[in-house]
C-alpha cells in the first residue's frame, strides 16, 4: 500500500509561466457516457504524489502524464490506476496535472466524442501544447532538485504518458538539458508525429513504446518512427505493437495482448537496471 497517495504538490512557486493571466476553476468528476474519471481546466500544475511503502521503495521515480486530447486528464485510467500499479514494485510514482485547453462545458469527454470536426477539435489546443510540454520538463527538473526530499535517486526518474500525455513524455526526451533530462522514456500510443520530432541528442535516453495496431488514430506510425530514431542512432529502445486493443486501452484489457504490459514494462526497467530484479 502507498503512502502520501492523496498528497499534491504544486509544481510551480507562484504563477505558471506564460499562463499567468488564466483564472479559471479547475473542474473534476466522471459525468459522462462512460463513467471516466476526468480533470479539466488545470491552471496550476501539480503532481499527485505516490510513495512506496518505505521497505519496497527503490529509489527510482516515474512522472505519468495521463490524456485526453489537452482538452481533459483520463485521470484514473491512464493515471493513477497505472500508478497504483507501479508503486507495488517500489517506485515512486507522481502524476502530473499539466496545462490545458479551457473547456466551459462539465463534460469535456463527452465532447470531444461528439465534436464534428475532430481537426478543429485538435487544432485549437495548439497554443497549450508548449505549455504541457514545459510541466513535463519542470516534473523531471521539480524531482531531480527534490531529490532527497521524496528518497529518490536523481538519475532514476522516468517519465511516462498516454496519448497526449505521450506528447508531453515523448517531448522530454527531445531538447532536454542536465537538469530536465529524463533517464527513461515510456511513450504509450503518443501523438507524436514527425514534425514534432528532431534528431536526437548523442545522449538520448532509454525509450519504451508501444501502442496497438488497430488505434483508431493511426498512432502506431508515431511509435514506429521513435524506434526507428533511437535505432538509428543506437540508443536503447524496445516497442511493443499489440494486434488488438485500439486507442486509450490505459492499464489494458484481459481480452487482449495489452493485458499485463506493466509486466513487461516492469521487466524492462529491471533489465536496464533501473529497478532491482525481483
Amino acid at each position: 500500500m502507498e503512502n502520501n497517495h492523496n498528497q499534491e504538490v504544486r509544481l510551480y512557486n507562484g504563477l505558471a509561466p506564460g499562463s499567468e493571466h488564466w483564472d479559471w476553476v479547475e473542474k473534476s468528476g466522471s459525468h459522462n457516457s462512460i463513467g471516466l474519471q476526468t480533470i479539466s481546466n488545470v491552471a496550476d500544475p501539480a503532481l499527485i504524489v505516490f510513495e512506496p511503502e518505505h521497505a519496497k521503495k527503490n529509489g527510482t521515480a516515474l512522472v505519468i502524464c495521463p490524456g485526453g486530447g489537452f482538452h481533459f486528464l483520463a485521470i484514473e485510467h491512464e493515471g493513477t490506476n497505472i500508478a497504483r500499479a507501479l508503486v507495488e514494485k517500489g517506485i515512486s510514482v507522481f502524476v502530473l496535472k499539466y496545462r490545458l485547453f479551457y473547456t466551459a462545458t462539465d463534460n469535456p469527454f463527452d465532447e470531444m466524442l461528439n465534436t464534428q470536426d475532430k481537426i478543429a477539435w485538435d487544432a485549437e489546443t495548439e497554443p497549450v501544447k508548449p505549455l504541457a510540454i514545459a510541466d513535463g520538463r519542470e516534473a523531471i527538473a521539480f524531482l531531480r532538485r527534490n531529490a532527497a526530499r521524496y528518497g529518490i535517486s536523481a538519475q532514476k526518474i522516468g517519465i511516462m504518458g498516454f496519448s497526449a500525455g505521450g506528447l508531453v513524455a515523448a517531448s522530454a526526451a527531445f531538447g532536454y538539458n542536465t537538469a530536465n533530462k529524463p533517464d527513461f522514456v515510456i511513450p504509450v500510443y503518443p501523438d507524436m508525429p514527425d514534425s514534432r520530432q528532431s534528431p536526437i541528442q548523442p545522449d538520448a535516453p532509454p525509450i519504451f513504446l508501444l501502442c496497438a495496431s488497430d488505434d483508431e488514430f493511426g498512432f502506431p506510425v508515431h511509435v514506429i518512427s521513435l524506434y526507428n530514431r533511437w535505432f538509428n542512432a543506437k540508443r536503447p529502445v524496445e516497442m511493443h505493437i499489440f494486434s488488438k486493443g485500439g486507442h486509450g486501452f490505459g492499464p489494458g484489457t484481459i481480452q487482449n495482448t495489452t493485458y499485463r504490459w506493466v509486466d513487461q514494462l516492469v521487466k524492462w526497467l529491471e533489465a536496464e537496471g533501473f529497478i532491482p530484479a525481483a
